[in-house]
């Protein structure tokens, strides 16, 4: 711990201007030489701060439009000398140097900047902060001797702990440098995620082995995999929100957001919480399960998610009554929708928000509620509202299938892009009949339901709604019995969705018996010829489309 100093120097260099008048107040009191790079000299001065120019350490003005200005032995000689090491002491006064005891720093705006849409490269690169992070690794380094802030939140706590204390605690300076170093890190990372975009775009080079279930080379069919797939991954992960609990009340659970370039509507990106409890680890699960399926309907669609799965999907015209689509959804599964969580692609209004409020549901999310829509859903003291704004209208962004997804195994990660539903998906004809259009209508419909449904995904829909959902189960068989079963005598007419295809017979069987006029289904397999064979048999219209969605 440092003991009082006669004098205090400090170095202000700051994009973000919050909280920079608590600061500027703080140092004044303790009667701190305040040194600022230009803009946040210009800022101090307004909150009624006076600060000298980084200059007057440097002994030479900022160049190259300000690229250059803190990267000098004026700065960074005063921030790294060792206070305990009497040679580097009188190296400074040999020098005419001046000790630095503390650093303000954030850095460029890289992130808000690349989120921008149209901005080019090198408008990119000119947010690349270069003297900042070096004077934060510097100060968080000698931290013994320097404290380093990089957060806002931080000015205040800190500088009423120097007030108080006549200084600032090991302990403190020590938790400022872990936390200015994973600052640095995460900026770091997300710039060497961006360039590589770029760089990787000229490699070349396919796995040894990469087939699917067709034993056509995935590459084939698809961007090549280097130019998706890095060869590296620098991977940030910053804490967000502490959740209620996580899978089960007694494990600890919290929100983080990462570094990755973002496509489209993130949940963690824009959630904000209306209403309701603390979020469980589950919620949020099941919540951004409900996102990612509205939205891939361009249509008003309503999802009810039970399990991180949905167990019912209705959609509608671009004018549809979303409480009519709500209803059309619960009756697929009225049971399971119980304590689920319903997913929306548009703003809810108060019509919809009074047949919301008359089921037992744990979260809604949607892009917006209307202020009558909150009032009514707020009188339910445990439903959680969610509204992620940037998902309206059921909008899909082409770069949202290119965000990489990840999931732990033993000692590392599996890494793949998202799933991605091609907007002019092939259709082939297998069958004697062929589907009439209003068969292909809740086709396209239930094959964009399937792929949120966990393998074995079977989907039975009519009119642009679920009527019985069967997956997770170990055989395909199964799931087309479970989803039979669920839709009851609503499978009469009713068309079935698969997420891959019929290994035997038997499950167009079981769909042809429970009602099923018309059936997609990727096809590719062995036994693909008795397996139409059955659909002619029944009558049934059968497609192909040569590509398959399993969620494992």
């Amino acid at each position: 711990m440092q003991g009082e100093r006669a004098a205090v120097n400090a170095i202000v260099s700051v994009s973000d201007p919050a909280h920079l008048d608590v600061l500027g107040a703080a140092l004044a009191r303790l009667g701190a030489s305040v040194y600022a790079t230009g803009g946040t000299q210009v800022k101090l001065a307004k909150a009624g701060v006076q600060a000298q120019s980084v200059s007057a350490l440097t002994g030479f003005p900022e160049i190259l439009g300000g690229r250059v200005k803190t990267l000098h032995p004026g700065v960074h000689s005063g921030i790294l000398a060792r206070r305990d090491d009497p040679g580097q002491m009188a190296q400074l006064t040999e020098h005419g140097l001046k000790t630095i005891d503390l650093v303000a720093v954030n850095l460029y705006p890289f992130a808000r900047t690349i989120q921008q849409e149209g901005v080019t490269l090198p408008e990119a690169v000119e947010q690349i902060d270069v003297g900042g992070p070096a004077m934060i690794r510097a100060a968080a380094k000698n931290f013994a001797s320097v404290v380093v802030l990089s957060d806002p939140a931080d000015y205040a706590p800190v500088m009423a702990e120097w007030e108080q204390n006549g200084s600032v605690s090991h302990d403190t300076r020590k938790r400022l440098a872990a936390k200015a170093f994973r600052h640095v890190s995460e900026y770091d990372a997300l710039i060497a995620g961006y360039l590589g975009d770029e760089s990787q775009a000229g490699e070349t080079g396919q796995p040894a082995e990469d087939t699917h279930h067709n034993g056509r080379a995935a590459a084939e069919e698809s961007t090549p995999i280097s130019s998706l797939i890095p060869p590296e991954i620098s991977l940030e992960l910053r804490r967000v929100q502490r959740l209620r609990y996580g899978e089960n009340p007694h494990q600890v659970a919290a929100l983080y957001s990462d570094n990755l370039p973002v496509g489209g509507a993130t949940l963690v990106g824009s959630l904000q919480q209306l209403h309701g409890p603390e979020l469980s680890y589950n919620n949020l699960m099941d919540a951004d399960a409900a996102l990612a399926l509205v939205r891939d309907y361009a249509m008003p669609a309503v999802a009810i998610i039970k399990h991180a799965g949905p167990c019912g999907i209705a959609t509608g015209g671009e004018n549809a009554d979303l409480a009519e689509v709500f209803s059309r959804a619960l009756a697929s599964d009225p049971v399971s929708a119980f304590g689920g969580i319903v997913g929306i692609n548009r703003p809810v209004d108060g019509r919809l928000a009074e047949h919301l409020a008359k089921v037992r549901f744990d979260v809604l999310v949607a892009p917006a509620f209307s202020e009558e829509a909150v009032d009514m859903l707020a009188r339910k003291r445990n439903l959680r509202l969610l509204a992620v704004p940037d998902a309206n209208n059921g909008r899909r962004d082409d770069d949202y299938a290119s965000r990489l997804a990840f999931r732990q195994v033993s000692g590392g990660f599996l890494v793949q892009t998202r799933d991605a539903i091609e907007e002019d998906l092939h259709m082939e004809p297998v069958t004697l009949r062929h589907p009439t259009l209003e068969e292909i209508a809740d086709m396209l419909f239930a094959w964009r339901a399937a792929k949120h449904v966990r393998s074995n995904a079977i989907v039975l829909a009519k009119e642009l709604a679920t009527v019985g959902i069967g997956g997770g189960q170990t055989s395909r068989v199964d799931s087309v019995r479970i989803a039979a079963e669920k839709a009851g005598k609503k499978a009469q007419g009713a068309v079935m969705a698969s997420d891959a295809f019929f290994p035997f017979p038997d499950g167009l069987e079981v769909a042809a018996a429970a009602g099923v006029t018309a059936v997609i289904q990727p096809g590719g397999s062995v036994n693909d010829d008795a397996v139409i064979e059955a659909a002619d048999t029944a009558g049934l219209a059968m497609v192909f489309t040569r590509k398959r969605h399993f969620r494992h």
